[in-house]
């Protein structure tokens, strides 16, 4: 699966940056423009297609379906980033003008790209919409007033993975005495979780070991070895792309447990254990949300766009968990929009105007149901205090076929992450002059 998609990507390479739809000059005026960054060619590109697939398909929903949003037609226009961060700049620049009233929302899919683009987003008036990525201090949105890390942080990640060792081992006392390893990503990405774990060293005193991968990830075998000569009792995984199916191969080749490896939600997908084969049976992953087409929305997407030759992808490949997410991604996006259009009018959004969607957003169980989503998202609230809105997940484990829920939801504790947040976002709108606030 992973050569496939990349050859896929290859093959897309010359068309990904064509829009989703088209519209004669007069009708324009009444179209919502909604750009993405994507990664459908390069390392990166067995994780990135699916999400862009998911991400797209809802969007193509919403015109095929809805004839857009409240009247409003979406243009949708990919650009390809590699996952580098000099190249996703250059597209949001060449992005953000398009359109009646310019850009949305963006999506970055990589949090370099996001470290790059929170210091743009303020002055150009666009959203951000890091979705389970991004700075974990952008979840106090009267400093990263342009920030949405909608459903978590690392911050919250690397504390459930935490909550869920110590549950496993009896209780957080039992902790004391044992050694836990971070394998991340050498990138912004990689690096978030590390304070957190850090803290929760001091305070439990257990050992605690970070050990980078360079890009793209595909030469671990000294990361390896040290595992094999320090024997930790648990391992964090934080890798994307092929880092993820090489990390869970070097792990059998020093013969490590793969039961006493958790992946972040970023490191269990598909295209992370499939590679490995047998060998990936046991690992475990956080989950932001289920895998598989379990949803209504799944079957809409399948009648609408799949059945109509529309589809971005293949159609067997709905419900795959990048795929989910990039539905997710979508729905957070056309929602910021349906209720900034409640405020300011069933017309083409500005991205200030959309930044008010965003931080009024408010997803009920009653909504997600009418949305199609019952059974794949879960409730959402925004405010300025807390632009992530929601701070939960469960544990899934690869039975070497599907994944499989092995906890119920944990739920980040903000009492411990709150006041890291705040000395962080405090310090950053120091350094850069902000005046925090909330804007609505």
């Amino acid at each position: 699966m992973q050569f496939t998609r990349l050859a896929l990507g290859l093959a897309g390479a010359a068309s990904i940056a064509a829009p989703l739809a088209f519209s004669a000059p007069a009708q324009a005026q009444n179209e919502q423009f909604v750009p993405a960054l994507v990664y459908r060619t390069g390392a990166y590109a067995p994780n990135g297609i699916p999400f862009a697939n998911g991400r797209k398909d809802y969007f193509a929903l919403l015109n095929a379906r809805d004839g857009g949003i409240n009247g409003v037609k979406i243009v949708y226009e990919e650009c390809e980033t590699g996952y580098a961060t000099d190249r996703g700049v250059e597209c949001y620049e060449r992005l953000k003008g398009k359109g009646p009233t310019g850009a949305a929302a963006f999506s970055p899919l990589s949090t370099g790209i996001t470290f790059a683009l929170t210091e743009k987003a303020p002055a150009d008036k666009i959203p951000l919409l890091t979705m389970g990525y991004g700075r974990a201090d952008s979840v106090d949105g009267s400093v990263f007033q342009w920030n949405f890390p909608l459903t978590g942080s690392y911050w919250d990640a690397a504390n459930i993975l935490m909550q869920h060792i110590a549950r496993q081992a009896g209780g957080a006392d039992k902790l004391k005495g044992k050694r836990l390893a971070l394998v991340y990503h050498d990138s912004p990405y990689g690096k978030e979780p590390i304070a957190v774990l850090e803290e929760a060293s001091k305070r439990l005193g257990f050992k605690f070991d970070a050990m980078p991968v360079t890009h793209p990830g595909v030469e671990q075998k000294s990361t390896w070895l040290q595992i094999r000569q320090n024997r930790p009792d648990w391992v964090f995984l934080w890798g994307w792309g092929v880092m993820n199916s090489t990390s869970i191969k070097e792990a059998v080749a020093v013969n490590y447990p793969r039961e006493k490896m958790f992946g972040v939600w970023w490191s269990g997908a598909e295209p992370d254990v499939l590679p490995a084969g047998d060998g990936a049976k046991g690992y475990y992953s956080l989950a932001l949300h289920v895998a598989g087409a379990v949803a209504p929305v799944h079957q809409e997407m399948i009648k609408h766009v799949y059945d109509k030759g529309q589809g971005a992808g293949k159609k067997e490949e709905i419900g795959e968990v990048l795929y989910n997410r990039g539905l997710m991604d979508g729905l957070f996006v056309a929602e910021a929009i349906r209720t900034a259009m409640g405020k300011f009018g069933n017309k083409p959004m500005t991205g200030e105007q959309v930044r008010w969607g965003f931080e009024n957003l408010n997803l009920t169980n009653e909504r997600i149901k009418q949305l199609g989503y019952e059974g794949l998202a879960q409730p959402v609230k925004v405010s300025c205090q807390d632009h992530a809105g929601v701070h939960s997940a469960r544990v899934q484990q690869w039975d070497g076929k599907k994944w499989n829920f092995v906890s119920d939801v944990y739920r980040a504790n903000q009492d411990l992450l709150r006041p890291m947040i705040k000395e962080s976002a405090d310090k950053y709108a120091k350094e850069k002059n902000i005046k925090a606030g909330c804007v609505s």
